[in-house]
């Protein structure tokens, strides 16, 4: 007799419970496994968004200073190395473990339980349930039980009970193992997730025996505590090797710096290609490499394509980027400061700095990427394939003695603007900006050479006040003033104003001007005209220096009517006022190039792969097996009746899909009454008085009754 406990009764039980027992039943809980499932799935979708191990500038352009500090407090830019994400790993293959350890034993045991005790009466509450009346003796009857079943893939045993003897059948119960095996992937899984976590890494950064390197320097000057030596764990890096040259060592991105990690073969890089659409898009890249080692007889030599890596030793080496591998530039500098105008022949190769002396001061120059195609969608673009390639471009720093450093980006090559030829020039002060683009009119010969000596001109104080002199004589001419003598006062002026021009902008001029006479008090009706007459001065002071570089050009002289010397002039006039926001000592204009490339190759160990592939093989396995594998029992209760004949009982169950099972059950059931049927009939035919089978028990699924009744002989 069962007895039923009360709420404090049950309470009262916990309360006797050990510490160690409510801890494991917490742990191994559904609840706290769905929880943990969902917290990790959701990890792994930010991991996904989010590309991971990046460098920490990129992502601060990205997000702002406000979510990149934010994103990198909570480690989402390295979310399956996160302390936090591999405790959420380990806590499930925890809690996962429990529950497998308390759960399997009663599932192996159900799937070995036959439930052979099963009683007449428990059977026929069955809604799948047919009986029959037969005059065959029980023997019969039971072998026929026992075909029909095997026919239908049933595993059974038979049991006496009493004078009565039941088979209890079983199909499908490797179902009950579907079970197991999904729990059993999600600690397969989890444990190769920990394993790939590079725990060691990890263990040494928490400890400080690991620092990260911040500054580009060659290899051999990484300091050893940057250094992480030949091991077995995984990593995920990536390293550019010029053709021609090797490399036995690949860079972790970590935070806002790097680690090196030693490798146990060096690749040589023989040759790189790269296909470009006419465009100028990159179409295909891939490397020819030589793997060399230690332990190879003979080195590897593979060509490494996108998707199709080198993989050895559990090493994969994959086709990712391509860059410059150290081109050789042919640059000519034009000074934009000091009293020295003339232009200088300058080399110098990418990847690599060097001093470079302007107006008695030292900077260095860092030269840091060049590209020979340059793809930028089209003035009147409409479609993303409306593009054009702009041709070759090279980006360096220049570093002040203080260390402050701007960054520039010139075309080789003018680029059409709005119908007029410019070259351009990208500066920004920090790699979070986006580059701003100074203008520089290209002159009839397709060079920048006219704005450059035009520009120098004006920063020489003798030809700047030739020319002051030149205008000013000019300007009180056209005003009939030309025996005044005042054209050193008109050309200081001028003078001026040009200086603030370039100092500033010409707005800045503008509000000068009308500064300037608000100050000396000079009446309205004048003021325009002064005004007036003052910028008219300037501009013919700037015409007159326009006029004498066009000269030390050797280009043709220009007149009003030159549409194309007066375009060139107002051009010239708006990169003018451009050039203090420049902020340049020197403009490097790039004349010759040698493109030397560099393969880009992403190197990644994962010693956890083939358990988190097997995880997966476990997973697809248990579902297969809890969805599509049926587990049914069916059970065929044959008494004998006092009369000689045999009453037989057919009853099943199926609790995952009882509409398939009802299907299934009625086959199974037609099959024992046409074995019962011909049976009978052929020991009918061998005795007087035949008769046939009585159908006791409903159709398939229906309320116990006794439809389709028929009298026995």
């Amino acid at each position: 007799m069962e007895t039923t406990s009360s709420p404090s009764q049950v309470r009262e039980k916990r309360r006797r419970q050990g510490t160690g027992s409510v801890l494991l039943h917490f742990l191994g809980s559904m609840n706290l496994a769905i929880t943990l499932l969902v917290v990790v799935a959701i990890a792994s979708v930010i991991g996904t968004i989010i590309q991971q191990n990046q460098p920490y500038p990129d992502y601060l352009l990205k997000f702002g200073p406000f979510w990149f500090e934010a994103f990198a407090t909570l480690g989402l830019y390295d979310v399956y190395s996160a302390g936090w994400y591999l405790f959420l790993l380990a806590f499930l293959v925890v809690s996962t473990s429990i529950c497998l350890s308390r759960h399997t034993p009663s599932v192996l045991k159900e799937m070995r339980r036959y439930r052979e005790h099963q009683q007449e009466r428990s059977l026929r509450a069955f809604s799948n349930r047919r009986e029959w009346t037969t005059r065959l003796d029980p023997a019969q009857v039971e072998a026929l039980g026992a075909q029909t079943l095997q026919r239908h893939r049933f595993r059974f045993r038979s049991k006496a009970h009493g004078d009565a003897r039941l088979l209890a059948g079983m199909a499908g119960r490797s179902n009950r193992l579907g079970y197991v095996f999904t729990h059993l992937s999600i600690v397969v899984i989890c444990v190769g997730g920990i394993i790939d976590g590079n725990l060691l890494l990890k263990f040494r950064e928490w400890t400080g025996q690991l620092q990260i390197e911040t500054r580009n320097i060659p290899v051999s000057q990484v300091d050893p505590s940057s250094r992480l030596p030949v091991s077995r764990g995984a990593f995920r890096g990536n390293v550019n090797i010029p053709e021609g040259r090797s490399a036995g060592v690949v860079f972790l991105d970590l935070k806002d710096g790097y680690v090196v990690q030693d490798l146990p073969f060096r690749l040589h890089v023989e040759e790189f290609r790269v296909e470009h659409y006419d465009t100028g898009e990159p179409r295909s890249f891939e490397s020819d490499v030589i793997l060399t080692a230690p332990e190879l007889d003979e080195p590897i030599v593979q060509t490494i394509r996108v998707n199709h890596p080198l993989t050895y030793r559990g090493y994969a080496i994959y086709q990712a980027s391509f860059g410059d591998g150290g081109s050789l530039l042919g640059m000519r500098a034009w000074p934009l400061r000091g009293d020295d105008r003339e232009p200088w022949e300058l080399d110098g190769e990418v990847l690599k700095d060097q001093p470079i002396d302007v107006a008695g001061r030292e900077y260095r120059l860092e030269l840091e990427d060049f590209q020979l195609f340059n793809v930028r969608p089209t003035e009147d673009a409409e479609t993303r394939r409306d593009v054009r390639n702009v041709g070759p471009s090279f980006t360096y720093r220049l570093r002040a003695p203080t260390g402050e450093a701007r960054e520039y980006h010139n075309f080789m090559l003018p680029v059409e603007v709005r119908g007029r030829q410019y070259f351009l020039s990208g500066v920004r002060s920090t790699p979070q900006e986006e580059f701003r683009y100074l203008h520089l009119p290209a002159d009839s010969r397709g060079r920048p050479d006219t704005f450059l000596a035009f520009y120098n001109l004006l920063q020489d104080q003798d030809s700047l006040r030739a020319a002051s002199e030149r205008a000013a004589e000019a300007t009180l001419s056209e005003y009939g003033l030309g025996d005044s003598g005042l054209v050193p006062q008109v050309a200081l002026s001028a003078r001026d104003l040009v200086r603030r021009l370039l100092e500033e902008d010409m707005q800045a001029v503008l509000e000068y001007l009308e500064d300037s006479m608000l100050e000396r008090q000079v009446p309205e009706d004048r003021r325009q005209m002064l005004m007036t007459f003052s910028r008219l001065a300037m501009e013919r002071t700037l015409w007159e220096a326009y006029l004498e570089a066009r000269s030390d050009g050797d280009l043709q002289p220009v007149s009003a009517a030159d549409e194309q010397g007066q375009a060139f002039f107002r051009d010239a006039l708006a990169a003018l006022s451009a050039m203090d926001l420049y902020a340049a000592p020197v403009f490097l204009e790039l004349t010759d190039f040698e493109q030397i490339q560099a393969t880009g190759l992403m190197i990644a160990r994962a010693p956890g792969q083939p358990v988190v592939y097997a995880g997966f093989g476990l997973l697809t396995l248990g579902i297969l097996l809890m969805f599509y594998v049926s587990h049914r029992r069916a059970w065929c209760w044959i008494k004998p009746r006092p009369d000689g004949g045999t009453d037989v009982l057919l009853a099943g169950a199926n609790q995952r899909d009882p509409l398939g099972f009802q299907r299934s059950f009625g086959e199974l059931a037609d099959e024992l009454d046409a074995r019962l049927k011909a049976a009978e009939s052929g020991a009918g035919g061998r005795r007087a008085g035949g008769g046939g089978v009585s159908i006791l028990g409903g159709a398939v699924g229906g309320p116990r009754g006794t439809a389709g009744l028929r009298n026995r002989p």
